[in-house]
């Protein structure tokens, strides 16, 4: 089975937070990248997110409506029969991930991963830029050897 990595910024931590952009990154293999233009405003965005996601993004580049979006993610999924995604965020970027897929859900195939309590122990010195694609990349290539790892043990 294929294992991709997920990694989301969002507006706030809090209950009302929206979706800014998603990545999943496939080790060796495709890499799907959205930011979305609507369904937030700055004004929503923690000082954080402003200070530190916002610069970040190449909306002219990257940006797209949610609805788009959405049928891009989908098309990407669908390209894989069996697919893992996993999240060092589960609770932070799965329900987001589930939002963006809308009401259709998630293709058949596609289950959520997970990373062990020593693995993400492992990853508490990595320092993440905080722009997903990156850190969905960071993720894999940490995540990815050590699940290869344990496949084989």
């Amino acid at each position: 089975m294929r294992r991709a990595y997920l990694d989301c910024e969002f507006t706030s931590l809090d209950e009302f937070r929206e979706l800014i952009s998603l990545a999943l990154v496939v080790p060796d293999g495709p890499e799907f990248y959205v930011e979305i233009e609507d369904g937030w405003v700055r004004n929503d965005c923690s000082n954080f997110v402003q200070g530190i996601v916002l610069p970040l993004l190449a909306l002219e580049r990257y940006g797209r409506p949610m609805t788009v979006a959405r049928d891009e993610l989908q098309l990407w999924l669908r390209q894989f029969d069996e697919l893992e995604i996993i999240s060092d965020a589960p609770h932070w970027d799965w329900p987001l991930l589930i939002r963006l897929a809308g009401p259709s859900g998630l293709p058949k195939g596609v289950s959520a991963g997970t990373i062990s309590y020593a693995d993400k122990a492992l990853m508490e010195g990595i320092v993440f830029p905080h722009h997903a694609l990156e850190d969905a990349r960071l993720i894999a290539s940490f995540v990815e050897p050590l699940r290869n790892r344990h496949d084989i043990i």
